[in-house]
């Protein structure tokens, strides 16, 4: 235990003596996140049905009741937040409900 709180003690100090120094000595990098993007009915639908996925399977895999995906669909609500990222992810890749299975459907 006591070598972790040296580790971190050590790590603090020389973070506190790269920012009061004139040369940088510490790697920086510099991150942009994405804006959020918004999606409509259409959008929604085409990226579902490009999974594979029913809207109940579909609305399971979201984390979101049957009801919410399909007033996404009808263009009642929209998605936002945490879902609005994940359908840019299965936008991106369909094959992530595969890829990652978090329903499977039983027969």
């Amino acid at each position: 235990m006591r070598s972790v709180y040296d580790s971190i003690l050590t790590g603090l100090s020389e973070a506190l003596e790269d920012a009061e120094s004139k040369e940088k000595k510490l790697k920086r990098r510099t991150v942009s996140i994405m804006p959020i993007k918004e999606y409509d009915a259409q959008e929604v639908q085409n990226i579902r049905k490009k999974t594979g996925l029913s809207q109940k399977l579909f609305a399971g895999y979201m984390g979101v009741s049957t009801k919410t995906v399909e007033a996404w669909e009808a263009g009642i609500n929209r998605p936002s937040g945490a879902a609005s990222r994940i359908l840019n992810m299965l936008e991106i890749d369909a094959e992530l409900t595969v890829k990652f299975p978090f329903v499977q459907e039983t027969n």
